[in-house]
């Protein structure tokens, strides 16, 4: 898991309402939050609102994380889950062209034009297409491929069964491979 050594401490103290404590998590997680909700949802404003939401529900709920319980795990699974509704609200008719990642500090471009454009275009169309999958193919995608966690990770955050997750992505994978061809 991608979490810290001092998650713990900071729960702790947050749960007697040491706010900057909570504020220094939210720090540490609001990219991943935000990716996350970002990659299953496809849109930038709904992903910022999803992930405030996932913020403010483990404030009012810490006291839900069992003794010994990721934070991370945790909360990556409060943000998934709302995610994955408001996906499911909105459905999949009518979504906005696909939102591409922000930058995040990605090496600097080298010298060479024409890498730079291949890569730009390249990444549009890893988007476009991760754009086709399922919100829940692109959920597992996402925390496998991006926050690079365990299938069982992934399994007690989508609360689905490992092999489920498995197959999730594998159907993922296949179809990316499929939709991105022509970049091989």
């Amino acid at each position: 898991m991608t979490g810290h050594a001092d998650d713990g401490v900071l729960v702790a103290r947050a749960r007697t309402g040491d706010t900057a404590a909570f504020e220094r998590l939210v720090r540490r997680y609001s990219g991943p939050v935000y990716r996350i909700a970002l990659r299953v949802l496809n849109d930038a404003d709904a992903a910022q609102d999803v992930a405030q939401e996932a913020f403010v529900a483990a404030w009012r709920r810490l006291d839900e994380i069992r003794a010994g319980q990721a934070f991370a795990a945790w909360l990556y699974r409060i943000a998934t889950t709302r995610a994955l509704s408001a996906a499911r609200r909105r459905g999949t008719a009518g979504q906005p062209d696909p939102v591409e990642e922000p930058d995040t500090g990605a090496p600097a471009r080298t010298g060479d034009p024409v890498q730079h454009v291949l890569a730009e275009d390249l990444r549009g169309a890893l988007w476009r297409a991760l754009a086709r999958l399922t919100p829940e193919q692109r959920a597992c995608w996402v925390l496998r491929e991006l926050e690079e966690l365990s299938y069982d990770e992934i399994a007690e955050i989508t609360r689905s069964g490992p092999d489920a997750v498995r197959g999730r992505i594998h159907r993922a994978r296949t179809r990316l491979a499929e939709e991105l061809s022509a970049w091989r």
